[in-house]
């Protein structure tokens, strides 16, 4: 495998390393700014991830899904980190601490057009990086697999557009 595809493993256990270690000193031990700074690593994280592939692509590899996934796990992370981290929060609380969490009600449409714009927002950033990355290697030959992956991820976010849209056009039936 690939120096980029063991990257984007590594940054992805580190992701949920630093979270799982932030919620341990922030409610385990009582250090909640200490807790915030390690949940604060993610964006570090793929600051590294970024200037790997960067670093990889600089030596001449030809751009390959990998380098496309690295940037997409980058947009990503960037546009849903936030929320995950609070998932991760409020599973900690009550299933480790056995905590009564209260769980924000809103609709099933409001929820799905959340995601969808999280989702836009990762496109937007992910695709910013596979931009740059194809303009600064120059040669259509060697970022083939970058625009590729860019096209079938707009088309995938098309599909989440017309499924989470669907909810608002739609909305379930009461109960």
């Amino acid at each position: 495998m690939q120096l980029v595809a063991w990257a984007i493993v590594c940054c992805e256990i580190l992701f949920w390393v630093f979270i799982v270690a932030g919620l341990i000193v922030r409610y385990g031990f009582r250090r909640e700014k200490l807790g915030f700074r390690l949940m604060a690593m993610s964006p570090v994280i793929d600051i590294v991830l970024l200037v790997l592939t960067v670093f990889d692509l600089s030596r001449g590899s030809t751009a390959t899904i990998a380098h496309g996934l690295a940037a997409i796990y980058i947009g990503v992370s960037l546009a849903f980190g936030k929320q995950m981290i609070a998932w991760a929060d409020g599973m900690y609380r009550r299933f480790i601490l056995r905590e009564q969490v209260s769980r924000e009600r809103i609709s099933k449409a409001r929820k799905e057009r959340n995601g969808f714009y999280r989702h836009v927002l990762a496109f937007l950033i992910g695709g910013a990086l596979l931009g740059a990355m194809i303009l600064w290697l120059g040669d259509a030959k060697q970022t083939e697999s970058l625009l590729r992956t860019l096209q079938l991820w707009g088309l995938v976010l098309v599909i989440d557009g017309v499924i989470s849209m669907s909810y608002t056009v739609f909305p379930a039936r009461s109960k």
